[in-house]
């Protein structure tokens, strides 16, 4: 008894991607990148991404609720300055606000 993907692969080794294309109703660059995939990885599933890196470490998360703590009152500006220069740690006004939020 054969399988479906067994039956799939029979029938579409040593065709072009053109004809995978037309016989499974797929486009032919989304047929061209699966065979690429497979050729590179020999796995179709989807990889892993890397996430965009935070702009502040953890560390700097840390310090920045520390020094927030210290005044409470003041501007996200003024948090933002004294931040540097007790920390050491550059970050604009922007990050210190999308931070705290």
């Amino acid at each position: 008894m054969q399988t479906a993907s067994t039956n799939i692969c029979e029938r579409l080794c040593n065709k072009s991607i053109r004809d995978i294309s037309l016989l499974l109703n797929i486009p032919w660059p989304t047929v061209s990148g699966i065979i690429t995939k497979w050729k590179k990885l020999g796995t179709t599933a989807t990889q892993p991404h890397s996430d965009r890196p935070r702009k502040m470490t953890e560390r700097g998360q840390h310090m920045l609720k520390h020094t927030v703590r210290r005044s409470r009152r003041l501007s996200a500006e003024s948090i933002a300055k004294d931040f540097q220069t007790s920390c050491g740690i550059q970050s604009s006004t922007t990050t210190v606000h999308r931070e705290l939020h």
